[in-house]
This record gives C-alpha cells, sequence and structure tokens, in this order.
C-alpha cells in the first residue's frame, strides 16, 4: 500500500507539472488569466505531493519494510534510527525523490511571493520553473522508482554506505541540494525575463535573495564536505579536486560571479547579456554537475553506480542549452547597455576583471572534470589529478585574493590613480612582515610567501574597511564597537560582502598553511616505540577491538597514542579502524590534537591483529587546517548578512 501510494503522489507531481507548463503558456497566449493561476497552482500541488511521497518512503525506512527495494539497499534492522531517515538520501532513488522534493519546495515558495509585482514575468517563470520539475520527476517516475518491489521479502537489508554514516554526511547532501535546486529559481526568472522582453532590473530584484539563498547552501555544502573528507577519508586533507568535488565547486563559481556582476547593472546599467550568460551558465553547470554524479560516467568515491540515467540528462542538458542560447540570442539587441566602461581604474573594471578571473578558473576546472572522457575519444584515457589544478587555478586564485583587497578602493567610472596607490601602498608594505617572518623561519617555496603577502595585505584592505566607516561614526560620540555593529546593520550588503571576503581571506590562510608547510610519516611501530613529527614525540601503547562503538555490523579495532612535547604528556589520541561486515569494507577514523594553528593528524592505517603488538601508523601535522573551517564560518555568517531582509518602514497614511 505505502509504495502504491507513494508512487501514485510522484505520478500526479509528473501531470500537474506538466499542466503547468502547458497552462502558463496558454494562459497567456489566450489572456485568459485564470490559466495562468491554475498552473501556478498545479506547480505548487508538486510540493504536496512529493512531500507525501517523502514522507511515505521515510515511514518505510523508518519500519524496516524490506518490500521496497529502496529500503533493503540502504538500512537494515540494526541501523539507528536517525540513519534510516538520512538514508532517503543514501542511494540513487531515494536522492533523487529528495532533490524532487527539494525543487518543487523551492518552486512552490517562489510561485507564492509577491505575485502581482511580477505578473509579467510569472507565466514564463512558470514555464521554464516547470520544465525542470518535469525532467526530475520524470526521471523518477520513469527510470529511478524508489517504491520499486522486490520479488521476495528478505530477512534484512544491506544497511547504509559506511561513508554516508558520519554526522556531516547528515547535513552535507541536503546543503549541496539545496544549492543546486536553489539556482534553478533565478534561471526561471531570468529567461522569463528574456521570454517575456521585459528586461530591466526587475528579474534580478526579484531573485537576489533567491540567488544568495543557493549560494549560501552552496558554499555551506562546500565547506561541510571538505570536513567530511578530513574526518572520514583518512589522506590528511580537504579537497581532492575530484570530478565530484568539482562539479558542486563550478556552478558555484559561475554564481560567484553573477552576484558581482549583477550589482553592475543595478548600479550602472550594465552587463545585461553578461548577467543572462551568467546565469544560464550556472543553471547549466548544475545539471551538467547532476549528470556527474549520477550518471557514473565519470569515476569518483561520492558518484552513484552506473546508471542509464546517464543519456536522459545528456538529452535534457542538450535541449536546455538550445532552449537558452536561442532565447539569448533572439533578445540580444534588446539587452545591450547604453553605459560603457569608461575607465580600467574603476569598479566597474575590478568586478569585470574579477568575473574573467573566476571563469578562467572554471573552465580549468571544467576541462579537468571532463579530460578522461574527452581523452578517451580520441585515444587512450587520460586522467588529471590535483596537480594540474593546483598549478592551473593557484595564481588564479592568487590575483583574485589580490583584488579582493584592491576592489574596494576603486570609485564607479573613474578612479584617481594617485588615491588609489596611496590607498594601498601602506597596507601593502605592512602585509611584507608576516612574509618575511615565515620567509625567514621557514623558508618555503616562493608560492607560499606570495601567497601569505596577498593573503595579509587583502585582509588589512578589508579590515581597514570596516575601521574607517565605525571611526566615521565614533567621531560623532558613538561608541566604537557600537558603531560597528550599527554600520553592518545599516548596510547589510555591504559589510556583509565584506565579512564574505575576509571568510576567504582566512580560509587561504588555511590552505597555504597544509598545501606548503603539511608534514608526513608513515611507519610501523610496536607497543612502547615512540616517533617524532615536528615538535611532537608520539608512542604507540596498543591497540585492541572496542566493542563499546560496535553498531549494526560494524566492528571497531581503537589504537592508543600518547603525545607527548619536549617529553611532556599532552593528550592519548586514539584512531579507530572500522570494518563494515556486511559490506566487507574498512574505514580508517583519524584521530587529531587540534589548536588554532595546527592539526596533528593520526591514522592507523593497518593493524595486525590481537596476536602482534605491531600497527603502522600514517602521522600529518597540519598547519592552519583549522582556519579553513573557520573561515568558512565568518563566510557563511556574512552570507547571512548580506541576505537577511532589510526591515520595511510602514507607509504612513495620508
Amino acid at each position: 500500500m505505502i509504495a502504491d501510494i507513494g508512487y501514485a503522489s510522484i505520478l500526479i507531481a509528473l501531470l500537474a507539472a506538466v499542466f503547468a507548463a502547458g497552462g502558463s503558456v496558454y494562459g497567456l497566449r489566450s489572456g485568459d488569466h485564470a490559466w495562468v493561476v491554475s498552473a501556478r497552482n498545479a506547480l505548487i500541488a508538486t510540493f504536496l505531493m512529493t512531500t507525501i511521497a517523502c514522507g511515505l518512503l521515510v515511514y518505510a525506512l523508518w519500519t524496516d519494510d524490506f518490500s521496497i527495494a529502496y529500503v533493503a539497499s540502504v538500512t537494515s534492522i540494526e541501523t539507528p534510527k536517525y540513519l534510516k531517515v538520512t538514508a532517503l538520501w543514501g542511494s540513487q532513488a531515494g536522492s533523487l525523490l529528495f532533490w524532487n522534493w527539494l525543487l518543487c519546495g523551492f518552486t512552490a515558495a517562489a510561485m507564492r511571493r509577491k505575485w502581482h509585482t511580477d505578473r509579467a514575468l510569472m507565466p514564463w517563470a512558470i514555464f521554464t520553473a516547470s520544465l525542470s520539475v518535469i525532467f526530475f520527476l520524470f526521471i523518477t517516475v520513469v527510470v529511478e522508482n524508489p517504491f520499486a518491489r522486490l520479488p521476495f521479502v528478505p530477512a534484512d537489508g544491506q544497511g547504509l554506505n559506511p561513508l554516508l554514516r558520519h554526522p556531516g554526511m547528515i547535513i552535507h547532501p541536503p546543503m549541496l541540494y539545496l544549492g543546486f535546486v536553489g539556482f534553478m529559481i533565478p534561471y526561471a526568472f531570468a529567461m522569463a525575463a528574456l521570454l517575456s522582453g521585459k528586461l530591466d532590473d526587475a528579474w534580478i530584484r526579484t531573485t537576489r535573495r533567491w540567488t544568495l539563498v543557493a549560494w549560501l547552501f552552496l558554499s555551506a555544502g562546500l565547506i561541510l564536505g571538505g570536513r567530511w573528507a578530513y574526518d572520514v577519508l583518512g589522506w590528511g586533507g580537504y579537497w581532492a579536486w575530484d570530478p565530484v568535488e568539482n562539479a558542486s565547486f563550478m556552478p558555484w563559481l559561475a554564481g560567484t560571479a553573477f552576484l558581482h556582476s549583477v550589482m553592475i547593472q543595478e548600479k550602472r546599467g550594465m552587463f545585461k547579456m553578461w548577467n543572462m550568460f551568467l546565469i544560464i551558465l550556472t543553471y547549466l553547470l548544475v545539471i551538467s554537475g547532476t549528470f556527474i554524479v549520477r550518471s557514473g560516467l565519470i569515476s569518483s568515491v561520492h558518484t552513484f553506480a552506473q546508471s542509464s540515467i546517464g543519456w536522459y540528462f545528456f538529452v535534457f542538458i542538450a535541449i536546455m542549452i538550445l532552449f537558452s542560447a536561442f532565447t539569448l540570442s533572439w533578445r540580444q539587441e534588446a539587452l545591450r547597455s547604453t553605459n560603457r566602461l569608461e575607465s580600467l581604474l574603476s569598479r566597474e573594471a575590478a568586478f569585470l576583471l574579477n568575473n574573467f578571473i573566476i571563469l578562467a578558473i572554471l573552465a580549468a576546472t571544467l576541462l579537468g572534470v571532463y579530460f578522461p572522457v574527452l581523452s578517451e575519444l580520441v585515444g587512450d584515457k587520460i586522467t588529471v589529478g590535483a596537480g594540474y589544478y593546483e598549478k592551473v587555478n593557484g595564481p588564479l586564485f592568487a590575483v583574485l585574493l589580490l583584488l579582493m583587497g584592491i576592489a574596494p578602493m576603486t570609485m564607479w567610472h573613474r578612479s584617481s590613480e594617485k588615491k588609489l596607490l596611496d590607498a594601498i601602498k601602506i597596507p601593502a608594505v605592512v602585509a611584507l612582515l608576516p612574509m618575511i617572518v615565515i620567509g625567514v623561519i621557514g623558508r618555503p617555496h616562493p608560492w607560499a610567501l606570495f601567497g601569505i603577502w596577498v593573503s595579509a595585505f587583502s585582509l588589512i584592505m578589508t579590515l581597514l574597511e570596516f575601521h574607517k566607516g565605525a571611526a566615521a561614526r565614533a567621531k560623532r560620540g558613538e561608541n566604537y564597537f557600537v558603531a560597528m555593529a550599527q554600520l553592518v546593520k545599516r548596510n547589510r550588503r555591504r559589510y556583509g560582502g565584506y565579512m564574505i571576503h575576509m571568510g576567504v581571506i582566512v580560509m587561504a590562510f588555511g590552505i597555504i598553511g597544509i598545501e606548503f608547510f603539511q608534514q608526513e610519516t608513515q611507519l610501523r611501530l610496536r607497543v612502547g616505540e615512540t616517533t617524532t613529527l615536528g615538535r611532537y614525540t608520539l608512542q604507540f601503547q596498543g591497540a585492541a577491538p572496542d566493542p563499546g562503538r560496535e553498531i549494526d555490523d560494524l566492528k571497531v579495532t581503537t589504537g592508543v597514542v600518547d603525545v607527548l612535547i619536549d617529553d611532556r604528556f599532552v593528550t592519548t589520541l586514539r584512531p579507530r579502524r572500522e570494518f563494515y561486515e556486511r559490506m566487507g569494507q574498512n574505514m580508517t577514523i583519524p584521530a587529531a590534537r587540534s589548536t588554532p594553528f595546527e592539526d596533528l593528524y593520526v591514522l592507523m592505517v593497518a593493524w595486525e591483529g590481537i596476536e602482534s603488538d605491531a600497527v603502522t601508523l600514517r602521522i600529518y601535522l597540519n598547519p592552519l587546517i583549522n582556519w579553513v573551517w573557520f573561515g568558512g564560518v565568518i563566510f557563511v555568517v556574512g552570507t547571512g548578512i548580506a541576505g537577511w531582509p532589510e526591515r520595511t518602514k510602514p507607509k504612513r497614511k495620508s
């Protein structure tokens, strides 16, 4: 019964989305607005129907209904209850249903906004949004039915993939999904503006907060994914330039360029065509990224199994490229800006350069992701490693960081070269101090020194922006810290943006620390033996099974490693090896001593059993790694401030 009702709910949602697409166009062409209203209501109804379907599948997971194939494949009787709920997105079919629920939820919320203020845009926005909803619901109904039944009911299920049992994976996929589906709303309104010919800033004002919310979720998802990799994958890092990591990173890059560029259109009426291109590109990269994750075309630890779903995505991407390109070229004359770039020393030029650098990073990443496929078409398959991305994108990121510091000093229209140089010369000199100190102490790679200088310079420039505003208010008698808070409160968009920049800069320090100063060793130790790394001495005290941690099919072995500094005991670390019997899969869970300036990160990569007293340990010393996470928090808080709604004053009654 659950399976039948669940499948019927998805099917009804699909039919409602088809009606919404047809009804919106018919209502627009016939002039009968009632059809458009009905189309809007049908699109809202898709959220209700997918909510029912998701609720039923979660209930089936919760109650161990192994007659449903999906339930049997991702959970078991002994799986903890909270993991049974998160198993909703633990494999292909369920995660697609969850994706549909989020997409329909975003779309329904967008349809319920100020209807009459965007009356000219709404019919086409309904139509465009319906195309995405129809496609993903079609995939769920026809290809990946999460309610498909098994021919027999097994006594127990297979259990959840061990990689998905980490707390980070409870939050990480929903954040990424929210970011992905969120970008479909600004795309729908952009296409509505093109199709309706209403090419002023209305669609940007309508979607600015939607875009920022989508970007916030995608940003948080990327940061959480890095933390999950650091805690679970056991290679001492947080980002491997894996194809699926890049699949999420690329739409984030395009969305970042779009968020910067629309400011120019709002302020100066420029870059209309460019902004349309950027939001279309972001949408297409969202679909392309989903294609990479779900088709199995490109190998990755993150992808789902290979599936025929890839061909459906390929056709849909081709259709949406043609649809978007035709509509954009149709309106290209109307999108021409009346204003022109007046000077290369202007804020407009700085924002445009920012966009070009971001798109250069995007292009290099896109080439790296698809290079194995392209090379296989013409010969042998060649996989691109992390070294390629670091060598190509590293210098581009450095220039981007430098621009973060300089751009706020520029003026609209035209900047004075002398004033610009006066504003940056002292911070540029002060930023040399940390570079010189670290260069003398550590003698790192020249790129590390340059990165430290750029990051320090941009951080100083950003902090000065806060200081100048607060100091100006303090001169009028306001407490300095109160002035700072009021400054942010009264101009959330501007100073929230500066906080985002600050978060990126703090993360940059962390990235420089781990990329250029990380130390690593691996060795076999017997009980009582010691090794050193940096200022730390580590003594292995033994390893044994740990029944207290065993849940479901999990068997755990915990090692005990004492950590000393200058012969002084500091702490005991307990790295683990986990073995999931049902899937025959090992996991290596690190233990770390964390400080604001470094992590001592220990992995027990091999245990020779109770009969032996030896293990193989891999040990990393990761300088400034926690600055990555701290910078991420600043980044997310800044985004929240920038997107927080302004309080509107009630109109006075005449």
